[in-house]
């Protein structure tokens, strides 16, 4: 097993799956959950984690969709500051048995997803952790690349958006003058 396999979840919400709720379900993070997932998904912060997700049986899957808000402090890409953003997302995801999952093919054999088997979430035995999966759903809508609101402040001190200093073929030339 890998570390990732060994982690205990931040977010636990296990559902059972002989006892689906017809309501649907509300899962919200409390504090200690957000500052959890705040750590594993590198943010500053996490202030808010909501998700209503509606869980649906389809034979022996189970189909979960909602929505999902979050909202945090994430470093700038550019300037490294953190500053506020949100994340307000449609979560569509199928819960499937592990064993339908079961690895047939070889290692060297490619294998070609659909985008449907991209939502597709294995579980084993009785329950699966609905919890887990908003987490990751979150890692998922978290854009990396986010600009802060000083992005172009801190990119002109830089020097950044000088076509002769500034920019990746500028850094060549530099490494090229070496």
């Amino acid at each position: 097993m890998t570390a990732i396999e060994n982690r205990a979840p931040e977010m636990s919400r296990i559902v059972k799956i002989d006892r689906l709720p017809d309501a649907p379900l509300r899962i919200e993070a409390n504090e200690d959950e957000r500052r959890k997932l705040a750590g594993r998904f590198g943010l500053p912060a996490l202030h808010a984690l909501v998700a209503e997700i509606a869980l649906e049986s389809d034979g022996e899957e189970i189909a979960a969709k909602g929505s999902l808000t979050a909202r945090f402090d994430q470093a700038c890409a550019v300037s490294g500051e953190p500053f506020a953003n949100r994340v307000d997302e449609t979560v569509a995801l199928r819960f499937v048995p592990q064993y339908s999952h079961a690895d047939s093919a070889s290692e060297e054999e490619e294998i070609e997803l659909s985008e449907d088997d991209l939502d597709e979430v294995p579980f084993e035995g009785q329950s699966f952790d609905l919890g887990e999966a908003i987490a990751q759903s979150l890692g998922l809508a978290i854009d990396p690349y986010a600009r802060g609101p000083e992005a172009d402040a801190a990119r002109e001190d830089a020097g950044l958006d000088d076509p002769e200093t500034g920019g990746a073929f500028a850094a060549l030339a530099a490494l090229k003058k070496d």
